[in-house]
C-alpha cells in the first residue's frame, strides 16, 4: 500500500484549471490514466479504481489508482491500492462483495475482493487481492495467480460477478478475440465452463474488458443478458470502441439471440473504450449503471493535456427497451445525479432555424447540457455549432442531424491536428420512424457527449477549442422556418 506522503511526493500541483481540466468528469491529479477497473458500491461509497502510470503521462507500468465517491461524481482521491510485484503489472479487472465470506478472507463478515490481471510483458495471470478497510490497504492473496495462463497471449481483464441461480461466482474475461467463462464457489478456485466470440460480433482488433449483466426489458417481464466487450481497433468510429451482445446466460454459456444484428455498437463516438459497469449496487436502486474511460488507443498518449492525462466518462444508467422497430436495444443516459448540479437555466423556448446561421444562445464558460427537440417528419439537414466564435467559425463542433442520422465533426477544430487520427466525423443512425429525434448535449471542458433520442444511441468525443474566448452556440436549417425546442442548463463544477 502507498502512503500519502509517498502519492504526494509523485503527483503534481493542479487547481483544477488547467486548459481541457474537465469539470464534470473523473481524472486523476497528475499522470496517465486509462481504463476504469474494480467499480464496486460498499458501505455508502462508490468506489473507482484505474489503470494508472504515477510516474508519466504515458501509458507505462500498470498500477491501480483509487477513488471514492457518494454521488459518482463528486470524487475524493486515494492512496494507489495496487503496485507491480513478482508476478508483473497489475491490469484491469473487477471488484465484488463477498457478502458471506465465501472466500474465508473475512472471518464470518464480508469485505471487498479485486481480480485482476498479473501481466509480465506479454504472460498474463488472474490473481486476486482483498481489503479488510473498506478498500483503504489491500492484501494479495499468497497463492496468486488463481488462474494461470493457459497458453494464450491476450488473457487478460477479469469481470467477476454473483449468479444467484447456480450459487456460484463467474468471471467473464478477455482471451485473444473471444472471451472466456469460470465458475467458482470461493474466489479462489476457478473451473472453467466455456467460450463465446467466434464467428459474431467485431474482430477488427483484440478483445478486452468484458462485462456481463443481466436486465430486465422496460414494461415487461422479459429479461436479457447483457455482454459488453471491447475491441481494441476496427470500432466504428476507427480504432478502439466497444460493442454489446444480447441473449441468455445459464451460469457457464452464454448464447446470443438467433435475431442478432451485424454489430451493436455502445458508442459512435471516438472516445468510449474500456467500459464497466458497478457491482453490488443495492437492488433497491435498481440501476445498472457504468462508464468508460474516454480516449482512443490511435492518439491516448498523445492528448495534449497537463499535469494529467485521460478522463472518465460520466456515468451512465443502462436498461433495455423495445424501439419502435420492435427491436430490443441498449439505453444509455447520464445518471440522475447530473441533475443536482444544474446551477441554473440556461434557455428555455422554441426558436426557428432557417439556412442563415443564427445564434441560438451564449455558449457559457462553465460545463452544460442542451437539449433539442425538432419534428421528425421530412426532416431535412439541421447544424448546431458549439464554440463557435465569430472571429473564427471553423473553429467550431459541429453537429449535424436528419431523418436518419446524427453526426459530429471535430476535423475544423484547430487544436485537433496533433495526430492524424484525431480529426474525425462520427456518425450513428437513427430510427427513422420515431415522431420527434431529440439530442441532448453535455459539454465539459475537453469532452461532449451526445445522447440521441433519449440514449437509443450515444456519441462521445473528445473537443480542443481555443482557450480564453468568447463562444456562441449556432443553428442552422435546411427546412424552412423548422421549429427547435431548446432546453439548457449551466452545471457546477465537482472539484469546487
Amino acid at each position: 500500500m502507498t502512503m500519502d506522503n509517498e502519492l504526494e511526493s509523485k503527483t503534481l500541483t493542479t487547481n483544477y484549471e488547467e486548459p481541457y481540466r474537465p469539470h464534470l468528469h473523473f481524472t486523476p491529479e497528475s499522470q496517465w490514466m486509462n481504463d476504469p477497473n474494480g467499480m464496486v458500491y460498499y458501505e455508502g461509497e462508490y468506489h473507482l479504481f484505474y489503470q494508472y502510470h504515477p510516474d508519466g503521462k504515458e501509458w507505462g507500468p500498470m498500477h491501480w489508482g483509487h477513488a471514492v465517491s457518494e454521488d459518482m461524481l463528486q470524487w475524493k482521491h486515494l492512496p494507489i491500492a495496487l503496485e507491480p510485484d513478482d508476478l508483473g503489472m497489475i491490469f484491469s479487472g473487477s471488484a465484488v462483495v463477498d457478502w458471506h465470506d465465501s472466500s474465508g478472507f473475512f472471518g464470518g463478515g464480508h469485505g471487498l475482493v479485486a481480480m485482476y490481471t498479473s501481466a509480465d510483458g506479454d504472460f498474463q495471470q488472474q490473481s486476486i487481492a482483498y481489503s479488510l478497510d473498506k478498500g483503504r490497504s489491500w492484501i494479495k492473496y499468497e497463492g496468486n495467480p488463481v488462474i494461470p495462463n493457459p497458453v494464450i497471449k491476450d488473457f487478460r481483464d477479469p469481470k467477476v460477478l454473483w449468479h444467484e441461480p447456480s450459487k456460484k461466482w463467474i468471471m467473464v474475461l478477455a482471451a485473444g478475440q473471444e472471451v472466456m467463462f469460470y465458475t467458482s464457489s470461493n474466489l479462489i478456485e476457478w473451473t472453467y465452463a466455456s467460450r463465446f466470440g467466434e464467428g459474431t460480433g467485431a474482430h477488427g482488433g483484440v478483445w478486452e474488458c468484458p462485462d456481463l449483466f443481466e436486465l430486465q426489458v422496460r414494461d415487461t417481464d422479459e429479461t436479457k443478458w447483457v455482454l459488453q466487450v471491447d475491441i481494441g481497433e476496427g470500432a466504428i468510429a476507427g480504432g478502439s470502441g466497444g460493442q454489446y451482445f444480447l441473449g441468455e446466460f445459464d451460469g457457464e454459456q452464454f448464447v446470443e439471440d438467433p435475431s442478432a444484428e451485424d454489430v451493436l455498437w455502445v458508442d459512435y463516438g471516438k472516445d468510449f473504450y474500456a467500459t464497466q459497469s458497478f457491482s453490488d449496487i443495492p437492488a433497491q436502486d435498481g440501476r445498472r449503471i457504468w462508464l468508460a474511460w474516454m480516449s482512443n488507443w490511435q492518439y491516448a498518449n498523445q492528448v495534449p493535456t497537463d499535469p494529467w492525462r485521460s478522463a472518465m466518462s460520466l456515468p451512465r444508467e443502462v436498461s433495455l427497451k423495445r424501439t419502435v422497430r420492435g427491436n430490443v436495444k441498449l439505453i444509455q443516459q447520464p445518471i440522475r445525479e447530473v441533475n443536482d448540479l444544474i446551477m441554473n437555466t440556461l434557455m428555455d423556448e422554441t426558436i426557428k432555424l432557417n439556412k442563415e446561421s443564427s445564434v441560438i444562445c451564449k455558449q457559457p464558460e462553465r460545463p452544460f447540457i442542451m437539449n433539442f427537440k425538432l419534428k421528425s417528419e421530412e426532416l431535412k439537414k439541421v447544424t448546431f455549432s458549439l464554440f463557435h466564435s465569430l472571429n473564427d467559425q471553423k473553429e467550431a463542433l459541429t453537429i449535424e442531424v436528419d431523418r436518419k442520422e446524427v453526426s459530429v465533426n471535430r476535423k475544423e477544430m484547430k487544436h485537433s491536428q496533433f495526430h492524424a487520427d484525431f480529426p474525425a466525423e462520427t456518425i450513428a443512425p437513427i430510427e427513422s420512424e420515431r415522431e420527434w429525434v431529440t439530442l441532448q448535449l453535455i459539454v465539459d471542458r475537453g469532452s461532449v457527449e451526445v445522447f440521441v433520442n433519449d440514449g437509443e444511441q450515444t456519441m462521445t468525443n473528445l473537443v480542443l477549442p481555443k482557450q480564453n474566448q468568447p463562444f456562441s452556440i449556432v443553428g442552422s436549417s435546411e427546412n424552412n422556418e423548422l421549429e427547435v425546442e431548446c432546453k439548457g442548463h449551466i452545471l457546477k463544477s465537482v472539484w469546487t
